[in-house]
């Protein structure tokens, strides 16, 4: 059996116990079917199971626990579900165009850049170890690429583009490096301080994008969407602080606990007309004063 009969098996074992507990029949039933769909050896024996098993917790760090009264399988949950989750994604995206002969039929995909997901492995270990790294980066607002030696301490995605977010030793000042403009890393052997005060997913909380905001607390904001936008921000929420204020089949007015970044802006100008910022006064007229410049421009 191949790696990758094991672990197309182990990810549809995964697959179906997130869903709900079942018992070995159950399971062994949904991998035969499956096989006829990938045309793979799904076939599982009660061995190989109790191997996937191991095997699943070992690549994961998911564990499945069987219970002897209910007789079933099941998934214990537990705080890095969101890292597994895109584990377990990027997989099933891998898989299915893998096994798909002459995909340009059925998948479109978009043209960009590489993201710089390279790197991805040697940043994280030198965030884990403490290590300077040195890279070359490429300024959206610089001729030629400059060389830094900065201090990593963690990563952060935003809208498909990853960062590294880093203390700049030119200036000892905390800055994000976007993966795609970065070149030429070099994982040094010389060791820094931790800075163990930096929280990134406390200090990101009350954000929206990547940039990090000069104000002290955010602000409380609230948005009315027409009933069309409406079904996606209630769907995709703009926010983890979003709460829906009242709900209506024409309207849909949310509140967010944000601090007013650019890319907080930039996203609800990209609504457009579907809408309206009720408040802070300091949001309504910074959307409006953008606006109206724009408007400016076709004068």
């Amino acid at each position: 059996m191949s790696i990758r009969e094991s672990i197309t098996r182990q990810s549809l074992i995964i697959n179906m116990l997130r869903k709900r507990p079942a018992s070995l029949r159950e399971i062994e039933d949904y991998l035969a079917r499956e096989a006829e769909v990938q045309g793979y050896k799904l076939v599982v024996s009660p061995k190989t199971f109790k191997r996937d098993i191991d095997e699943i917790f070992t690549l994961y760090k998911i564990e499945i626990k069987y219970d002897f009264s209910e007789k079933t399988y099941s998934i214990i949950d537990d705080n890095q579900s969101q890292i597994k989750g895109r584990l377990l994604e990027a997989f099933d995206t891998f898989n299915a165009l893998n096994i798909a002969e002459g995909i340009s039929k059925y998948v479109h995909f978009e043209n960009r850049k590489p993201k710089g997901t390279e790197n991805l492995y040697g940043l994280l270990h030198a965030i884990k170890n403490t290590l300077k790294i040195t890279f070359t980066f490429q300024d959206f607002w610089e001729d030629k690429p400059r060389t830094c030696i900065v201090e990593p301490f963690a990563l952060k995605e935003f809208k498909n583009r990853w960062y590294i977010l880093a203390k700049d030793l030119a200036d000892n000042k905390t800055k994000r490096f976007a993966l795609d403009r970065l070149a030429d890393l070099e994982i040094t052997k010389k060791h820094f301080e931790s800075k163990k005060e930096y929280n990134v997913e406390e200090i990101y909380r009350n954000c929206f994008g990547i940039i990090t905001p000069d104000e002290k607390e955010p602000s409380e904001v609230e948005l009315l969407f027409d009933a069309y936008q409406g079904k996606y921000i209630q769907s995709l929420p703009l926010h983890e602080s979003q709460q829906v204020v009242f709900h209506t089949p024409e309207k849909l007015q949310i509140s967010l606990r944000v601090f007013i970044t650019h890319d907080f802006i930039m996203e609800l100008l990209s609504y457009g007309e579907t809408v309206t910022v009720m408040k802070p006064e300091k949001l309504k007229t910074e959307i409006k004063r953008v606006l109206e410049s724009a408007l400016d421009n076709y004068a």
